[in-house]
């Protein structure tokens, strides 16, 4: 399986996986608003010997099977306060 992966012009780090080159017929009309206009990043082939950072391999095949498509968003931002409180070593 290949999948078509772009990014987002709007959301840093966030990238949208369809099953076909600039084919968005499966993804809603709302997602492509917040999304943007798509910027294509490459093709990419689907085996399980690829790493993908950010989403498990199986992860992906099951939602673009389901759905055609896949939204990875930006991994959350850690509380500045919670990084320094950690190297104080007052949580433990």
């Amino acid at each position: 399986m290949i999948c078509a992966v772009y990014k987002s012009r709007k959301k840093e780090q966030t990238y949208l996986y369809v099953v076909r080159r600039d084919d968005f017929s499966q993804v809603p009309a709302e997602l492509m608003t917040l999304f943007g206009p798509p910027q294509f990043v490459m093709l990419l082939p689907l085996t399980q010997a690829v790493s993908l950072p950010g989403v498990a391999y199986e992860t992906l095949c099951e939602a673009l099977a389901q759905r055609g498509f896949y939204l990875q968003l930006p991994p959350p931002v850690e509380s500045l306060l919670v990084q320094h409180r950690r190297a104080l070593n007052l949580d433990a």
